[in-house]
């Protein structure tokens, strides 16, 4: 039986439509399968780390001897201010003048008490050192402002 031209087209055109309908249908299912699948989110409690133990971290890493731990100033640090010092070179003796909240400086000898429980242990030239008891140890240092240079004196000249 010989076929037709108009048959043969028309058996060319099911099979085409027939392989873009296979080929549509692999594409897709190729791609619903390869999507992840959704799973619900399940919520995560936090968990606070453990506190750090600095001396434990410390011997770890291989240190000997660990420092003890080094505390910020003093709370009366912050309320104190020296504004002056009177040290005596020869005797060890002198003053130093200190502001307690902004108020006006008084003067304060070594082995004075500044606040309760703070003496004077000792001057230098820019610093005073006050602690509990006067052969104690160094609670607090209070040091001299650094001046800024129009604070300075002039220098004197002579005319010519």
């Amino acid at each position: 039986m010989p076929v037709s031209r108009r048959h043969r087209l028309r058996l060319r055109l099911v099979t085409l439509v027939l392989g873009a309908l296979a080929g549509a249908s692999v594409v897709y299912w190729g791609l619903r399968l390869s999507r992840p699948a959704t799973v619900a989110a399940v919520p995560v409690a936090s968990v606070q780390p453990a506190p750090l133990d600095g001396q434990a971290l410390a011997r770890l890493l291989g240190a000997n001897r660990v420092a003890a731990p080094v505390q910020g100033p003093a709370p009366e640090a912050s309320r104190l201010a020296l504004r002056g010092v009177l040290a005596g070179t020869r005797s060890g003796h002198g003053a130093a003048l200190i502001a307690i909240d902004d108020k006006p400086p008084k003067p304060y000898r070594v082995g004075a008490e500044v606040q309760p429980g703070l003496v004077v242990q000792s001057l230098g030239r820019r610093e005073a050192r006050l602690g509990a008891a006067v052969d104690g140890a160094t609670t607090v240092t209070l040091e001299l402002p650094l001046k800024s240079p129009h604070d300075a004196p002039a220098a004197l000249t002579r005319g010519g």
